[in-house]
């Protein structure tokens, strides 16, 4: 297809252009049609090589909508006291696209759901795009696909969102968060997601303690128990709250999540007994179809009520605002729309007065637009203390904190690059 610059730079080398002044010809002849920014190819690096974990430990399970089924419901999770190690391979895949001018954006690593959709459905339809054009691309994607409203469609434009971010910080050689406007700070302090820590009664106080000593003076904690554990569940998760917050003082902050397990009424009555130790916020109590339920929570308590790591783009994040259901957004960059998503709905919460703490795992998305935003409506970044290093594993200097606060970083787009020390086989896939 002949672009309209294409179509003027060949007009400039026949008799057609005479009539022009010659500076005007001057400066048409010297801008030659930009082709190094289209993309040439769309890609997955499926990386292997070792790992050493260690099992009996930091595996506390989280409440599960399920658990209302008795034969889905686990026994109550104890630590090990003697964890073992063991040495095996672990195998990420990461999204790279590249463009005729040898730009290498990349991102990841990917959840799996997503790889499906970006190689059989949005790999083809960007060849031959420029990879610059964001925001046009973007809104193509979404239009094309009926289903492209939520789900491993939206995960896998998502990725492609984020991998374009990186190749335009490259290109203008500036980190993504210069690119949305500057940063507000040049370090972010995070909030230590504590998934995977005991909840056992004696335990984890203690952990807190640690944890809020070393830095971490915002921490989420998960709750593991829902309406089918009955009132000695209800009982357990409310005895967690009074042990953190003896543990960390009234200076520090506590966040709980029940990962949408709750009904109604076991909610209000959570929220009622633990209000006097002023939770942070208490998120997802119910799947996120339930906008009703959110509606009455937020109605019945003082705690702010948070959830959104599954809405997938801004007009869910609009219903719940205006629906007075939430007050605080979870977002992913990773899952609801890439990094031009999580900012369009930044700036929907902040009309609102909401904030907006975005979920995620991989932190670089995240971390960059958070870092751009004002801190009331961004405050902190999520980071999930047991599963950031594995997340970042094949990465070189991956975006790693043991003080609750990660420094801005200075490298040109995210600055992910891959570490080939651990990287024992490398597959490209593209179809």
């Amino acid at each position: 297809m002949t672009t309209r610059r294409q179509f003027l730079w060949n007009l400039t080398k026949s008799s057609a252009f005479a009539f022009l002044p010659l500076p005007a010809r001057q400066l048409l002849a010297e801008t030659p049609p930009q082709t190094d920014t289209l993309i040439e190819a769309v890609e997955i690096l499926r990386l292997t090589g070792p790992y050493t974990s260690t099992s009996g430990v930091n595996q506390q399970y989280q409440a599960q909508p399920i658990h209302i089924y008795a034969d889905q419901r686990p026994e109550p999770y104890q630590d090990n006291p003697n964890p073992t190690k063991s040495s095996g391979s672990i195998t990420h895949d990461y999204l790279r696209i590249r463009t005729r001018g040898g730009i290498e954006g990349l991102y990841g690593y990917l959840d799996p759901e997503t790889i499906a959709p970006l190689l059989q459905q949005l790999r083809s339809f960007l060849i031959g795009k420029d990879a610059l054009a964001g925001e046009t691309l973007w809104d193509q994607l979404y239009r094309r696909n009926r289903h492209a409203r939520a789900g491993h469609y939206m995960m896998a434009l998502s990725a492609v969102d984020n991998v374009l971010w990186d190749i335009r910080g490259k290109y203008f050689k500036t980190p993504v968060y210069q690119l949305l406007g500057g940063p507000t700070r040049q370090e972010v302090p995070v909030y230590g997601s504590c998934l995977g820590y005991t909840v056992e009664k004696g335990k984890a106080g203690p952990r807190a303690r640690q944890l809020y000593e070393q830095g971490f003076h915002h921490q989420k904690w998960f709750l593991a128990y829902g309406p089918g554990y009955g009132n000695e569940g209800l009982k357990r998760n409310i005895e967690l709250v009074e042990e953190l917050r003896e543990a960390v003082g009234f200076e520090g902050q506590i966040m709980f999540d029940a990962f949408m397990g709750w009904d109604l009424p076991f909610a209000m009555a959570w929220a009622k007994a633990v209000e006097p130790y002023r939770p942070y916020w208490i998120e997802e109590a119910f799947p996120t179809n339930r906008l009703e339920n959110f509606v009455q929570l937020s109605q019945s308590t003082t705690i702010p009520v948070a959830t959104g790591e599954h809405f997938y783009n801004r007009w869910e994040v609009l219903d719940f605002l205006k629906a007075g259901a939430i007050q605080i957004v979870q977002a992913d960059p990773e899952w609801c729309g890439g990094v031009s998503e999580l900012v369009k709905i930044c700036h929907l919460a902040s009309s609102f007065g909401a904030k907006v703490f975005p979920h995620g795992h991989n932190i670089h998305a995240a971390l960059h637009v958070v870092a751009s935003q004002s801190p009331e409506v961004c405050p902190l970044v999520e980071y999930l203390i047991n599963h950031v290093g594995y997340k970042l594993h094949f990465q070189k200097d991956p975006l790693l904190t043991d003080n609750g606060v990660l420094p801005l970083p200075q490298q040109p787009g995210f600055g992910i690059e891959l570490d080939t020390s651990k990287i024992e086989k490398q597959e490209v896939l593209a179809g």
